[in-house]
C-alpha cells in the first residue's frame, strides 16, 4: 500500500510541476533580452497562441514565420542572442 500511495504523491507533484511550467504567463516566457527581441514579432505572427500552450508553441509559432521575422529575432531563435 505505501508503495501505491509513494508513486501516487510523486505522479502528482510531477502534474503539478508541469502545470506550472506551462502556465507562464509571456512575461516569464525567456530573458528579458528575447522579449525585446522577438516580442513584436510574437504580436505580429502568433496572436493565436495562448500563454498556457507554453514557451515551445511560441518558438514553433516564430519557426514556421521564420522568414519574415526581424533579424534581431531570428539571431536568438537560431541561439545567437
Amino acid at each position: 500500500m505505501s508503495r501505491c500511495f509513494a508513486f501516487a504523491a510523486l505522479f502528482l507533484a510531477a502534474s503539478l510541476a508541469l502545470a506550472h511550467a506551462q502556465a507562464q504567463k509571456p512575461e516569464q516566457m525567456g530573458t528579458p533580452e528575447q522579449r525585446a527581441a522577438c516580442g513584436p514579432d510574437v504580436g505580429r505572427y502568433c496572436k493565436k497562441v495562448k500563454p498556457e500552450e507554453g514557451p515551445f508553441a511560441y518558438l514553433a509559432c516564430l519557426q514556421k514565420h521564420r522568414e519574415k521575422l526581424r533579424p534581431v529575432c531570428l539571431k536568438v531563435i537560431e541561439g545567437g542572442g
